[in-house]
């Protein structure tokens, strides 16, 4: 019969003992579970940072890995065209797509000289963020190979004569109101760029004789913008070269068209003391020493990328002096999708804006501020098949 000195004297319950008194002891000198888990699984291993997706850090990658991530790209449509029966692949051959596909990736070998170029550039100018083993040599960070190819459009846009009537289109209300302050007046004048982009309007701006700041969150656009200024990299107008279009197949009526060389820049920028940059977020900007505040705030193509569009203005606001007038021009095509609080028609837009302490110049103003819709495009291939046309609006406002 199987008793209770039996089971004290069994060794089974010795082995369920063991463990049972290791634990507890291990509880004893550690203090909690989670201290035996290194000694299991050995110690953790620190999880690195990931890059904010504007960051120059993600930039500075994603112009490193341009070349890579595009002939990527080119392999799944080479593979597409090899899928087709032989009798397909023949009618391919005759029109000659195999040809084509040759020329993107020819396209590919131009644009990333300028890619790998900004990419170096990069590392020369935050050594710290991009050091080996960090940045873009740091295993893990992803490229974004469509934030490159719009910073390689912008070239075109800003700084290419093919981009000249674009410029005209948007940049000529915002220049002309501008102008019609006295020359001599301007030179004590300060104006503030937000969403410079490339920075061609904050340039022009300055070409007026104002103190131009451009201010830019995006590194795909600081770093292409620091390329143009750089006299290591660009030392003559029309200096580099790309092919734009190459990667977008749609919409185009030759073959010649989607390959087309542009030349970059029209003119060769340079910092000064009219012409000034302040990479960064824009709601972390004060207004300029010594100043109550700036004379103007230009805001092309850029309130509406805004998360809260009730702060953005409330800080053009607090950031001009009394009297300074705000200068926009823009679709209200809100960008950040579900992440954005409020996505305002035109009429609550102008309606937060006498809220927050503008007065707006209206239609029949009788002035170069008066408020007035604007046809305009943005990046666009003049040669296309498509166009997209945005029908933005301008306006000043004056701070109360």
């Amino acid at each position: 019969m199987f008793t209770v000195q039996h089971l004290l004297a069994s060794d089974h319950l010795i082995a369920a003992l063991i463990p049972l008194v290791l634990l507890v002891l291990s509880l004893h000198i550690l203090g909690h579970p989670k201290h035996l888990l290194p000694l299991i699984l050995g110690p953790a291993r620190p999880r690195a940072a990931v890059p904010a997706h504007f960051s120059v850090e993600r930039a500075a990658a994603s112009y490193a890995q341009y070349a890579r991530l595009a002939r990527a790209e080119l392999a799944v449509m080479r593979t597409a065209y090899a899928r087709l029966r032989w009798a397909h692949r023949r009618a391919g051959y005759d029109l000659g797509y195999p040809r084509k596909l040759a020329r993107a990736d020819d396209a590919v070998r131009t644009n990333a000289v300028v890619a790998d170029a900004v990419a170096r550039l990069a590392h020369r100018a935050f050594p710290d963020e991009l050091a080996p083993g960090g940045g873009f040599l740091r295993p893990g960070v992803a490229g974004d190979l469509g934030r490159v190819r719009e910073a390689l459009k912008h070239f075109v846009r800003d700084w290419s004569e093919e981009g000249r009537a674009e410029r005209e289109a948007i940049f000529g209300p915002v220049l002309e109101v501008l102008g019609e302050v006295e020359p001599a007046r301007r030179e004590s004048m300060r104006v503030l760029v937000p969403g410079a982009g490339l920075g061609r309007l904050a340039w022009e701006i300055s070409q007026l004789g104002y103190a131009t700041t451009a201010n830019e969150l995006s590194y795909f656009m600081n770093l292409a913008l620091r390329f143009l200024l750089s006299e290591d990299c660009t030392r003559a107008p029309n200096q580099h070269v790309l092919q734009p279009y190459a990667s977008w197949f749609s919409h185009q009526r030759t073959a010649d068209a989607v390959f087309r060389e542009v030349a970059f820049p029209d003119a060769v920028p340079r910092l000064s003391d009219r012409f000034a940059l302040a990479e960064g977020d824009f709601l972390a900007l004060r207004a300029p020493a010594g100043a109550d505040g700036y004379d103007a705030v230009v805001t092309l193509f850029f309130i509406d990328t805004s998360l809260n569009v009730l702060e953005t203005l409330e800080h053009v606001h607090s950031l001009l002096r009394p009297g300074g007038r705000w200068i926009n021009l823009g679709p209200l095509l809100w960008t950040s999708g579900g992440a954005t609080a409020m996505e305002l028609s035109l009429e609550e837009v102008l309606a937060l804006a006498a809220t927050v302490g503008f007065d707006v110049a209206p239609p029949d103003d009788g002035t170069k501020c008066a408020r007035r819709t604007v046809e305009c495009e943005y990046t666009a291939d003049k040669t296309a098949m498509m166009r997209w046309l945005y029908q933005a609006e301008f306006w000043v406002g004056t701070k109360r």
